[in-house]
């Protein structure tokens, strides 16, 4: 009996052991200081991303993470800046082809003069659309509009809106 006693308390596993183990796994396979990302489509630019951190991770779902924010600018055809992305965090899904932002949201579109401010937004680069599940400002040169979420194309240019609150100025004059 007292041997089972002195073998059973022997085989204790300290928690920050195992602990240590399980993050083996989540270690980035790469880390990089300021780094510049293009994104381009037949040889085309069609964005560009610039961060100061980026950690690269492998395993069940290839991921980006840029822990430190990030700054994407969009180009059109003729590689005009149309609408630019910032974040305080984000994180890349290489396999899906989607991007997570976080904290401080805020998408510029340069030539209508828009910015929506959230607190979260994906950008699927398969369907070239953005989109966010939680409280949205826009603001437009006339009017601020406030909704629970939104859906757009990526550059920003035709978004809809769920739940739209705020001031809108109507000019008949314009079109």
């Amino acid at each position: 009996m007292i041997s089972f006693v002195i073998v059973l308390f022997s085989c204790k596993n300290d928690i920050q052991d195992v602990t240590s183990l399980s993050l083996v796994d989540s270690l980035p396979l790469e880390t990089a200081y300021d780094i510049v990302l293009y994104f381009s489509d037949s040889g085309k630019v069609q964005a560009y991303l610039e961060s100061p951190l980026m950690k690269r991770f492998e395993g069940k779902e290839n991921m980006i993470e840029f822990p430190d924010g990030f700054k994407i600018i969009m180009y059109d055809s003729a590689k005009q800046v149309k609408s630019q992305i910032t974040a305080k965090y984000g994180i890349n899904y290489e396999k899906k082809k989607m991007l997570e932002a976080r904290n401080d949201v805020i998408v510029i579109n340069k030539k209508k003069h828009e910015q929506l401010n959230t607190e979260h937004l994906v950008w699927d680069q398969r369907k070239k659309i953005i989109f966010s599940d939680v409280f949205v400002k826009i603001t437009t040169p006339d009017n601020v509009l406030y909704g629970d979420s939104l859906i757009s194309d990526q550059n920003f240019d035709d978004y809809t809106i769920s739940n739209v609150t705020g001031e809108i100025s109507l000019n008949p004059d314009k079109k």
